[in-house]
């Protein structure tokens, strides 16, 4: 099957967990990547910041914000492809300050859509989230299971896969989205719950959490980023105006997880549920399950990470780091 060339890549969102590791796939395969980074007044570039010290020649770093349409139109002008994954995603926080996660995720989406066709690019690849489908109705869930926004930051989300679609039905744009299931790795911030998992074990016994009767599909974060490369290097009949899942297709609970983490880490662990980690009840997504067929009958792309193999990496980077708190707000 025929790769397309990428060409000039441009990446939104780079500072991030999983678009780290995605700039750094990229870079690795010898693609010349401009990586766009929040601004901040430090002037820092997240879990590019190594990166940053020295440069490699294809990677080129820049300050900015997709709420910011000028910006976009100018910054996005001359490349070929567009990773778009800039989002808010921390749910909680979605409860608490829900236009900003409609201006970042819809109206920054409809920016970078504005962008890409007025600079004429010949490839935009959205980013989606499982979290758009909400409590599962059937599994494993394919791309036409029903959308259900069961959080603001769901809803934004769902808003932002609309408008891409129809950019794609009104103006042609050539547009494909990807919808990537749970995912977990090295630089994950602690809010997630296998980091804030594996963090607490190793400090004791006791795990503090919400609900534990969620199923979730965990994807390793080296996986989403290779699906991200193959819907990008994919031709343009196969994949374009189309919605594509990236899941694992393994389904468990937080509470196995937590039992899971404690045989990987070898330590007995007990769970303590606290309200104030819970969701709204109507707002809680019980079941999660991927179907990625139509990925891997369009792409090629399969998971490789087994989650066992998965959570020893994410332990042994999480003991090499020791990171005390979460500040990124900016992922998929």
């Amino acid at each position: 099957m025929a790769s397309r060339d990428l060409g000039q890549v441009y990446l939104t969102g780079a500072d991030g967990f999983i678009r780290s590791h995605l700039t750094e796939m990229l870079l690795a395969l010898g693609h010349r990547v401009t990586a766009l980074c929040v601004y901040n007044s430090e002037g820092r570039y997240g879990w590019l910041e190594k990166l940053a010290a020295q440069p490699p020649k294809n990677l080129r770093l820049i300050h900015g914000d997709v709420r910011d349409r000028y910006f976009m139109e100018n910054s996005i002008a001359g490349h070929d492809t567009v990773f778009h994954l800039a989002s808010l995603i921390a749910i909680p926080y979605s409860y608490l300050a829900p236009q900003s996660y409609f201006e970042t995720n819809a109206m920054g989406s409809m920016n970078v859509a504005h962008a890409v066709l007025k600079n004429k690019v010949s490839r935009l690849i959205h980013t989606s989230t499982s979290e758009v489908y909400g409590t599962a109705r059937v599994v494993p869930i394919t791309e036409d299971h029903p959308l259900q926004g069961q959080s603001p930051y769901s809803a934004s989300k769902i808003a932002a896969d609309m408008i891409i679609e129809s950019f794609h039905r009104s103006f042609n744009l050539p547009a494909v989205t990807l919808r990537p299931f749970n995912t977990y790795g090295p630089r994950q911030s602690l809010r997630a719950v296998i980091p804030t998992v594996i963090a607490q074990a190793v400090k004791g016994s006791d795990i503090k959490l919400g609900s534990t009767t969620p199923t979730r599909d965990f994807n390793y974060v080296t996986d989403t980023a290779a699906a991200f490369v193959a819907v990008g290097q994919a031709q343009d009949e196969l994949v374009l105006g189309k919605t594509f899942n990236a899941g694992s297709g393994r389904e468990i609970s937080i509470g196995d997880l937590v039992q899971l983490i404690g045989q990987v880490i070898k330590k007995d662990v007990r769970i303590v549920c606290e309200d104030e980690r819970l969701r709204p009840e109507a707002s809680e997504v019980f079941r999660l399950l991927a179907d990625a067929t139509k990925l891997q009958q369009a792409t090629g792309w399969k998971p490789k990470v087994s989650l066992e193999d998965g959570l020893a990496q994410v332990v042994a980077w999480l003991k090499e780091n020791a990171p005390t708190k979460s500040t990124d707000i900016y992922h998929v």
